[in-house]
């Protein structure tokens, strides 16, 4: 049974007979025929990689062959020239393989298990009729034929046609971006399909009223599901992150092998033998090679993610964390993120005066004001029967969950509701009078009424203003009811306009006395109207989102407002949040469909840009063509209409009251849908990539007292003064803990003062590569050679004397190189919190892991030099207080030294606008 294209012009009853359905519902053997032939009404992932696939992979990337590599050399080097260390250094080299990949993979897994809880969370449920019985079944049972019973605030499980509705309104902006609820029919159409208001659609929600719908689309086959399908085929590209990281370990990776070749040959010129060539050819490899990068990386973005997550974003993929940083655009949708998502009366016009009311969202806390005073009580009065009828023309209920205020029912309703409850107490003025009749809204009378039985029976109205002003017969001013003339109706409407111009959706309010009867018609009740006045609502921006836009701004980002919502709306919500100033370029989904790609980018390159009344195609476009542009996107979306530019985008951010849909596609679920929540996200992620550089430089740094060891075991025939083995216990050991700590330091107070990482700045920069290795590396490499010279110098040795790898006089002095460069390490630590700033200006003391990391890095080097375990691993003994003070000037040298550099670098900064300024 294939899908029904034309099934929204078709008659009930050709409906049944095309799904070969009743009014019954299906029973119990086509049911199952059904689900085997259509399968699950669920959408399929894509299939997604194995769990030992994946751990796997982490054995075989660039870096782990380098070092698996680089461990086979050492097992050789083992059977060449036994017990001289290097069946520890290969055991050590495998386990830094096996570190490397445990840690990649399970924060990989433990963020894929946190978005899988989430959609846990989210299984849905469906009512619907077979076999004449009303059942509740898990929503993926849902077959093509089955009739759903749909009610207010359900979840739409499949693609229906409906066959029953009593003033049914759905919200669609899950699939098309339109926040406003819209009516629905069971008139056959000649509209197209998504146009239709005989069909509903998976995903969407019942906002009021009731309805029957027959199935005609499941799974996969769904409007939803077709989306989806095309959000799978978009291929995934790695992040800059990822990007990064390769090419900084290609480059280190390359230049350690070219420095082993070159030294070996080196060797082999001035004829040392070949296992000594290719023990120091190793070395070279391994002090080169940052083994304990990539945990270091991982573990920075996971404590990143976390804090992220205290910040209400939660991390589907590691990556994507820096790749928030880099972002240049951004794309935001508007209801929920730049606004509240609350339906709030801001303005209203009563007793022929405008008045502004001030609280916004559904917590009724509030004051109207009038020529910027707050009303009187006296005045209150005067406008108690328009408040009167915000209460009572009104089917919406205030609840409080979590102590959070929510609206139960149609948001327009909740917004009159909150109105009236703002400035009176409803209950004790409005609570005598008992609902005895209710003629819902229609879309062709365009209001609704309720009738109540008190000292006197009153319809209370409340609908579009063209509809009950021409209604209207009589003006309520002052108490007094005054005729109606046609002067004051065209008046009226002008007042009408100018809300709908502020893109105020405007309400009208009226009543009349009515007789008391048994039941009403429409056409006898409404008509001679008492008009009260208009309400003005809007959903406002969130209170924090105009800080949150101004940061984006002087940190650089662009934001451009999608939106499937009107101009008028679009703009003013975009004005309000502060996204636009001046004169914007405001385009809707019409004006894009007569654009080609090169069209859309001259568009692009304005700074402010709002594109209304768009489809998901446009959306799509619009990243396509930004990214093309060079611009790293952020896209926000919680709708299947989002998917697709959230999987195209560097960077897709789902909002947390999405579609399961928006979620896949996305990177990031922000669980309170706030543009802030985005805003202090890129902050996390700048910090992210000056987090990992400062440990880069960090553990850069050590490469060079690494090296030049070697050369000088190789240039001048003295014994080699740090083994390869103490390398790695600097690398894996003493150097990791700080580098974790650099990770976690706070973020900048300038971090949100700079423009976007650009694509192509490097992890590996000039500026790193002199401070690691044209400086404070051969001030470490100084402090290491002279400890080691000092103690061969104080035990009498010669230069010729051989020292075996077991001499007290050569492990005394190989202790002193190894513990040179960890003190010294550890001045060089403090200063790599900042690149810029002076430690004391980001605070000495703020980051309190760094001082764990130096605690770690003392307690191992005396474990080093004191404990047994160590030494015969390692190859250290123990040192006197004498050698260890002996660093101490060197370590104060790189502290001071930095503290200078960087005040020289501020001071050049600072001079240079004034240079030019006196040039001009």
């Amino acid at each position: 049974m294939e899908q029904l294209i034309d099934i929204h012009e078709m008659e009930i009853e050709d409906v049944f007979k095309a799904l070969k359905s009743s009014s019954e519902g299906l029973y119990e053997e086509e049911i199952k025929k059904r689900f085997l032939s259509f399968g699950p009404n669920e959408i399929r992932e894509k299939r997604r990689t194995p769990l030992y696939i994946k751990f796997l992979k982490q054995f075989f990337n660039f870096f782990a062959i380098l070092l698996w590599i680089a461990g086979g050399l050492a097992f050789l080097g083992e059977y060449l020239s036994p017990k001289e260390g290097n069946l520890n250094l290969g055991i050590a080299i495998i386990g830094v393989i096996f570190i490397n990949a445990i840690f990649t993979f399970y924060q990989e897994y433990k963020a894929e298990q946190a978005a899988e809880a989430l959609k846990r969370m989210l299984a849905p449920e469906a009512k619907v009729i077979r076999g004449k019985k009303e059942l509740l079944i898990p929503a993926r049972a849902v077959v093509v034929g089955d009739i759903m019973l749909l009610s207010e605030g359900d979840r739409v499980p499949a693609d229906g046609r409906l066959i029953e509705q009593y003033e049914l309104k759905v919200n669609n902006a899950p699939l098309t971006g339109e926040s406003i609820p819209q009516t629905r029919s069971t008139e056959p159409e000649k509209e197209g399909l998504i146009e239709a208001k005989n069909i509903v659609f998976s995903g969407t929600t019942v906002v009021s009223g009731s309805g029957r719908a027959l199935v005609f689309a499941t799974g996969m086959g769904t409007e939803f599901g077709k989306i989806a399908g095309l959000t799978q085929e978009i291929k995934e590209e790695k992040s800059p992150l990822q990007k990064e990281i390769a090419h900084f370990i290609r480059v280190i990776s390359i230049i350690a092998v070219l420095l082993g070749i070159v030294f070996f040959f080196t060797g082999w010129v001035i004829v040392r033998d070949f296992t000594a060539n290719f023990i120091f050819a190793i070395g070279i490899i391994i002090a080169n090679v940052p083994e304990g990068l990539l945990p270091t990386v991982t573990l920075t973005l996971s404590i990143a993610s976390q804090r992220m997550a205290k910040r209400n974003a939660l991390i589907k993929s590691l990556n994507s964390v820096e790749t928030l940083g880099s972002t240049t655009v951004i794309c935001t949708d508007k209801t929920g993120t730049l606004t509240q998502n609350e339906m709030t009366v801001t303005k209203i016009f009563v007793n022929n005066q405008e008045m502004e009311v001030t609280g916004s969202g559904y917590k009724p806390a509030g004051v109207l004001r009038y020529n910027n005073k707050e009303v009187s009580e006296e005045e209150i009065r005067a406008i108690e029967p328009f408040l009167k009828t915000a209460f009572l023309c009104n089917d919406s209920e205030l609840t409080v969950k979590e102590g959070k205020h929510e609206i139960i029912g149609d948001p327009t309703d909740g917004a009159l509701l909150v109105l009236s409850k703002k400035v009176m107490d409803t209950q004790k003025v409005f609570g005598k009078e008992e609902r005895i009749f209710e003629l819902p809204f229609t879309s062709e009378r365009k209001m609704m009424t309720t009738i109540y039985n008190g000292e006197t029976t009153v319809a209370y109205v409340k609908g579009a203003p063209e509809s009950v002003l021409s209604l209207s017969r009589r003006i309520r001013i002052n108490g007094s009811e005054n005729p109606l003339s046609e002067d004051e109706r065209k008046r009226l409407e002008r007042v009408a306009e100018t809300f709908e111009k502020d893109a105020l959706r405007t309400i009208a309010l009226a009543y009349r006395e009515v007789p008391l009867k048994e039941s009403f018609t429409a056409e006898e009740i409404e008509q001679d109207f008492v008009f009260l006045g208009f309400a003005g609502m809007i959903d406002p921006p969130r209170t924090e989102v105009q800080e949150a836009v101004t940061k984006c701004k002087r940190a650089g980002i662009k934001i451009i407002l999608i939106t499937g919502d009107n101009k008028l709306t679009a703009e003013a919500i975009a004005r309000d949040a502060g996204v636009i100033g001046g004169n914007p370029v405001i385009l809707e989904g019409s004006d894009l469909n007569k654009m080609d790609r090169g069209e859309l980018k001259e568009v692009l390159k304005n700074q402010e840009i709002i594109f209304a009344r768009t489809a998901p195609k446009h959306k799509m476009d619009i990243v396509m063509a930004l990214k093309e542009m060079g611009e790293v996107v952020a896209v926000t979306g919680d709708g299947v209409n989002d998917a697709p530019a959230l999987k195209e985008a560097d960077i897709g951010i789902a909002m947390g009251a999405g579609t399961d849909v928006a979620k896949e596609a996305s990177d990031i679920i922000l669980i309170d849908d706030n543009f802030k929540s985005i805003v202090d996200a890129v902050m996390e992620g700048r910090t992210v990539f000056d987090n990992i550089k400062k440990f880069v430089t960090y553990i850069l740094t050590s490469n060079i007292p690494e090296i030049v060891p070697f050369i000088i075991f190789v240039l001048f025939s003295v014994p080699l003064p740090l083994t390869v083995i103490q390398i790695l216990a600097i690398d894996l050991g003493t150097d990791m803990v700080p580098a974790i700590a650099l990770g976690t330091e706070p973020p900048e107070v300038d971090v949100m003062e700079r423009p976007p990482r650009p694509r192509k700045e490097r992890m590996l920069n000039i500026p790193t590569l002199l401070r690691s290795y044209g400086f404070i590396g051969p001030v470490e490499a100084a402090a290491g050679i002279l400890g080691y010279w000092v103690v061969l110098m104080e035990g009498g040795w010669v230069r010729g004397m051989d020292l075996l790898p077991s001499d007290p006089l050569y492990i005394k002095a190989t202790t002193m190189c190894l513990a040179a460069i960890i003190i010294c390490q550890i001045a060089n630590g403090f200063q790599c919190r900042s690149m810029r700033n002076s430690v004391f200006k980001i605070g000495f003391f703020k980051n309190k892991h760094i001082f764990l990391g130096i605690a770690t890095e003392i307690l191992l080097i005396l474990a080093f030099a004191y404990i047994l375990f160590f030494q015969n691993f390692l190859g250290t003994g123990p040192l006197e207080l004498k050698h260890w003070l002996l660093f101490v000037p060197f370590a104060i040298f790189i502290f001071v030294a930095e503290e200078i550099r960087k005040g020289l670098i501020r001071w050049l900064r600072r001079r240079k606008p004034q240079t030019k300024a006196s040039v001009l």
